[in-house]
């Protein structure tokens, strides 16, 4: 069972990979002034954009639960300083998607970005890139330890670097689209 919730989390990041690949190429084509297909985004999710940052979150969150408290991984203090950043962002996408405030975004956006710098510093060190520092190996399992490694490449800090980069995305096109009439939840839905 929990190799097969592995696997799972494991695709959800390879989904993942895809759809931020697709939203920096949006980007890109933005920034060269190709506009048409960046719209074309934004009618699509149509305010929905912070309700797709709370799932992101969310699954983060969920998932390095999982990984810790169930799987039984200890978490090292990179995997810590990553859930850090991400933690909050579950709850406070979900209060500002039912509000449908688009007004705090922005503040929001520090967190995946600081958490995609942790995450690339963890992949850096997992992959013995540069060295781990010795205060990585001092509370147990050293932040070079590979707990997952599915596909040949997903890893728990490739996972949390995943998810950042699409809540930068999610969160980028919520904060364009601050002035669009948002779409919201009602209570007495």
């Amino acid at each position: 069972m929990i190799h097969d919730t592995i696997v799972a989390f494991a695709v959800l990041g390879v989904a993942g990979q895809a759809i931020a690949a697709a939203l920096a190429l949006l980007g890109l084509l933005f920034l060269a002034g190709i506009r048409a297909p960046l719209r074309a985004l934004r009618a699509g999710l149509w305010g929905y954009e912070l309700w797709a940052a709370f799932v992101v979150a969310a699954l983060g969150t969920g998932g390095s639960l999982f990984f810790s408290e169930i799987a039984g991984f200890v978490p090292c203090d990179l995997c810590w300083f990553q859930r850090i950043c991400m933690y909050p962002l579950s709850i406070l996408t979900l209060l500002a998607a039912l509000r449908g405030d688009y007004r705090v975004v922005t503040y929001f956006l520090p967190f995946p970005l600081v958490g995609s710098c942790v995450s690339i510093y963890h992949l850096l060190i997992e992959n013995q890139v540069i060295s781990e520092p010795t205060s990585c190996r001092i509370g147990g399992a050293g932040c070079a330890v590979k707990w997952i490694n599915e596909f040949g490449y997903i890893t728990i800090p490739t996972l949390a670097l995943t998810g950042f980069v699409l809540l930068i995305g999610f969160l980028s096109l919520a904060v364009a689209g601050a002035g669009d009439e948002p779409a919201t939840l009602s209570a007495g839905a």
